[in-house]
């Protein structure tokens, strides 16, 4: 049986975060106001079988589907909530769990560096997919376990301040946000963030 990871429902795409995800994603890409789902499960390979259902069984349109060994990742979304919370149902329907059956998550890292130097500002600018990291900004970075749940830190977070969206990688054994703006933006987005991620429940992990 494959193990639920993460799975959480996304009520309103920000801005930003959904041009990101339209950015990186392979599949339908996903505009703002449009609500989405994540799902997470192991192993990856599993992950085909839960797009099929959801797909065949609802309306929703995938951005994202990674498939490695250990992990597999969907992203699904719709204008509709209601097709995007039944393609939710079908999933635990298929896989025989509960939504509560899903890991907790859990902040490994959540840091703040205030005037951030310009050389250190290009570093990250090299590996990033959304906005640019500038000299003097503070740039905030949180890492989550599982992975998936980076998805809904990032959108808590714009959705509680005006940052900007450096990165998000909500895929592999811990989920990655880099988020940058001044350094009261940032506590204000750390906080949604990490405020959103302690409201999910579930089974506690061992790591």
């Amino acid at each position: 049986m494959a193990e639920l990871r993460t799975f959480c429902f996304l009520d309103i795409l920000q801005p930003q975060y959904a041009a990101f995800v339209a950015t990186t994603g392979r599949g339908y890409l996903p505009v703002e106001r449009q609500a989405a789902l994540y799902v997470e499960v192991a192993p990856g390979i599993a992950i085909n079988h839960l797009t099929d259902v959801a797909l065949k069984k609802t309306g929703v349109q995938p951005a994202v589907q990674v498939v490695e060994r250990a992990f597999g990742l969907l992203e699904v979304h719709s204008f509709d909530q209601g097709e995007v919370r039944e393609a939710g149902r079908a999933i635990l329907e298929a896989m025989g769990l509960e939504e509560q059956e899903r890991l907790k998550p859990k902040v490994m890292t959540s840091e703040a560096i205030t005037n951030v130097s310009p050389y250190h500002a290009t570093l990250v600018n090299r590996n990033r997919n959304g906005n640019m990291l500038l000299g003097g900004q503070t740039l905030y970075i949180l890492e989550v376990h599982p992975a998936g749940y980076a998805a809904l830190a990032a959108n808590e977070a714009e959705k509680a301040s005006p940052i900007s969206i450096i990165e998000v990688r909500p895929f592999g054994a811990f989920g990655r946000v880099w988020l940058s703006g001044t350094e009261a933006h940032v506590a204000e987005a750390a906080k949604a963030a990490i405020a959103a991620i302690e409201s999910i429940d579930g089974r506690v992990s061992a790591k």
